[in-house]
């Protein structure tokens, strides 16, 4: 009897995750080239029109950006950046005034130079054992707008007075942006690491290259997209480092999960082709919410209206997009190129009985089920109790206090701390505006202010404005300082305002650092609220549940709790600051947003994998326990060498000279250490066994209105 399809057989539609796979598969040259053809014209339209990065810092609104901002109106100069020339001679300088002076006429010659003031000129500028001194240098603009072979022939110029009896040290912003150190690659550090543990997985190096290939195209694509943006948007100098951590650790994630769906159905007996669209329409759609919820989570950013930050998630996000849709895209092409030699190899390894079957997964599962209480509340315990450091994170900058001692601008801050006090590296700057002789007053009004150093006028008035210098008694990174601000602001400055009818505005790097720190930490509570809400959102959409959503937000925030606890531990507190090369100080303000939405978007990756295999059990058995079972099974290796490869990529990142990025890297890699492996493998099953049946239940007003989206192949 010849069987006859069923109306629901002949009708039933191919999945848009199966016709891509399909269509990538059968039409594998033409998707490679079209990729190569996006790499290739990104890339050389990025190196023929170049890059315009720029640090924009500008907080409308704070009482530091209003300062400038008066500054730029009355007297473009007065905002102009600096740079110090700081001098020492053991044997006094007034013995060296012939060469200093004859240097400082060399530099007010060079390009890019306004005009310079020298030491002898000022007795302020000498310190009074009179062995230390400086002389400024006022640019022609802001440093970023200073060609860098300009102020590199600047700093050359000024260090060729240097004798035995005269040391030159060069400080300032613009100095400190062409004097950091070159460290390692730590890119080609994490892609080798993360070679070799994808080797070992897979045991092929052409298998294991594949989602490196993945990685490398569309983090290229992505940063030439970027240079690109840079020339007519704002874009920090800092975002190609981001964008290159964050890509490679996604991009190779995103294919290892497909790749390893593919695999397994190739092992269970399907044809190449139908392996490409099974693995697209599982592990494929996966990787498309997963991805979504990273984006959600960037683009959050966009709610803390902090310019500087906004054009970096920007960024990030679009690399993340740009890594899914390789993944969704290029890998089916370059399965259907390579597919035959990679089938062959897998099913060897199936028949020797190397490829696992998830049985020691499986042990482990039933372990943690077993005791779920005790799986659940002691590594909970112990991740709050890692997150407590981060209740007293300061944020703020780092300045060249906290760079290597080799470098002149760490060698300059030095010897000011040393000739004119701590608090000389970071001088306020209050702007008298509508008065401009109470700025004469104002010194010996604030003389007797705890915290108070010195104050001084800035030159003669310009218009209706006039600026006082004020040195503190601390560092500029030190919490004393930013108490100074405050209590000039609040206590001090308010009832000189109603006396002499100006008004008085507290500004400089200084202020600026702590306003930005501040406008961070105020409008960290929403960012918090619009990411978790969404992220919640989209995930009840998928699995149909009121819980999960919530238990995953709950995990998350304790994996990124700890993270920042690490962080503070180790930046702020000094903790282990030897070994990876930094000095106590403030965590850069940006950071634990940048981490925060990095983090949450990522560990939704882990969540919707292996939650979407659970739920694959569940709706096939109805049965809590094996849904568990199984989807840890399934997905325990494969999750934990892609944190492995994670880890590995963000860890890299901690052989950088740089402050910020070692912070980005160790945040990073401490966040997915603790969510692949003590959230997944313990806190996760733990809580779902607790929770039964209830884990996959939705209120029936709830269920209508939401719509259906399936994340199992049908």
């Amino acid at each position: 009897m010849i069987a006859i399809p069923t109306v629901a057989a002949m009708t039933t539609r191919t999945s848009v995750f199966e016709r891509v796979a399909s269509w990538g598969f059968r039409r594998r040259w033409w998707a490679l080239a079209a990729w190569v053809a996006v790499l290739a014209a990104v890339t050389i339209g990025s190196q023929a029109i170049g890059n315009a990065y720029y640090n924009e810092y500008s907080l409308p609104g704070t009482e530091s950006q209003a300062a400038l901002d008066r500054l730029n109106e009355q007297s473009s100069e007065q905002a102009n950046d600096t740079v110090q020339i700081v001098l020492q001679a053991p044997g006094g300088l007034a013995e060296q005034r012939q060469p200093v002076e004859a240097m400082l006429a060399e530099v007010a010659d060079l390009p890019g130079v306004l005009s310079t003031s020298s030491p002898y000129a000022d007795d302020a500028a000498i310190a009074p054992d009179g062995t230390i001194g400086y002389a400024t240098v006022t640019l022609d603009g802001v440093a970023a707008d200073i060609p860098k072979a300009d102020l590199q022939r600047l700093i050359d110029t000024a260090q060729a007075a240097e004798t035995d009896r005269l040391r030159v040290e060069l400080g300032g912003e613009a100095v400190r942006s062409i004097s950091e150190e070159e460290g390692p690659p730590a890119e080609a550090i994490g892609l080798l690491a993360a070679l070799v543990i994808l080797v070992l997985m897979f045991g092929s190096l052409l298998a294991a290259s594949l989602p490196l290939v993945i990685a490398i195209f569309a983090v290229g694509s992505a940063l030439g997209l970027v240079v690109l943006a840079s020339n007519v948007a704002t874009v920090a100098n800092f975002t190609p480092y981001v964008m290159t951590l964050v890509g490679l650790g996604v991009g190779i994630d995103y294919a290892l999960l497909i790749f390893a769906r593919f695999r397994g159905e190739l092992v269970a007996g399907a044809d190449r082709a139908t392996a490409t669209r099974v693995a697209l329409d599982t592990a494929g759609r996966s990787v498309f919410f997963a991805g979504s919820t990273v984006i959600i989570a960037l683009l959050g950013l966009v709610v803390l209206g902090l310019g500087s930050l906004q054009g970096v998630a920007i960024a990030v996000a679009s690399t993340v997009l740009m890594t899914m849709l390789a993944a969704l895209t290029l890998l089916p092409a370059l399965l259907g190129i390579f597919g035959r030699r990679i089938e062959r190899r897998v099913l060897r390894r199936a028949e020797r009985g190397r490829e696992r079957d998830g049985t020691a997964w499986r042990r482990w599962s039933g372990v943690v089920q077993r005791v779920p209480w005790l799986a659940a509340v002691l590594p909970a315990a112990a991740l709050l109790a890692l997150a407590v450091p981060a209740l007293n994170m300061r944020l703020g900058f780092a300045d060249a206090g906290n760079d290597p001692e080799s470098t002149t601008s760490r060698q300059a801050y030095d010897l000011l701390a040393e000739g004119f006090g701590p608090g000389f590296n970071g001088p306020l700057v209050v702007v008298v505006d509508g008065n401009p002789a109470a700025a004469q007053q104002l010194p010996a009004a604030i003389a007797d202010t705890p915290g108070v150093a010195a104050a001084f006028p800035a030159g003669p008035p310009a218009g209706e404005v006039a600026t006082v210098i004020v040195v503190p008694e601390s560092a500029p990174q030190d919490e004393a300082t930013t108490e100074l601000v405050d209590r000039l602001r609040s206590e001090v400055l308010p009832p000189l305002a109603s006396q002499t009818g100006a008004t008085y505005l507290v500004g400089g790097a200084t202020a600026a650092a702590a306003d930005f720190a501040d406008a961070v930490a105020d409008r960290m509570p929403i960012f918090v609220i619009v990411v978790v809400g969404l992220s919640a959102l989209l995930l009840m959409v998928v699995f149909r549940s009121l819980l999960i959503p919530i238990k995953a937000a709950v995990l998350n925030l304790l994996s990124i709790g700890a993270s920042l606890g690490v962080l503070t531990l180790v930046f702020q507190e000094g903790m282990l600051g030897d070994l990876i090369g930094v000095e106590p100080g403030p965590v850069e303000a940006f950071v634990p947003v940048m981490i925060f939405a990095i983090i949450f978007g990522l560990s939704m990756d882990y969540e919707i994998f292996l939650l979407s295999r659970m739920h694959e059990e569940w709706e096939r058995r109805q049965d809590p326990a094996v849904a568990i079972r199984e989807g840890l099974a399934t997905t325990g290796r494969v999750v934990t060498a892609a944190a492995a490869i994670m880890i590995v990529v963000f860890g890299a990142f901690l052989v950088s000279p740089d402050r910020m990025l070692k912070q980005f890297g160790l945040g990073l890699s401490v966040a997915i250490f603790v969510d692949a492996v003590i959230i997944r493998c313990l806190i996760l099953p733990a809580v779902m066994q607790l929770l039964g049946r209830a884990a996959w239940w939705l209120p029936r007003p709830i269920t209508r209105l939401l719509p259906r989206v399936a994340l199992e192949h049908r």
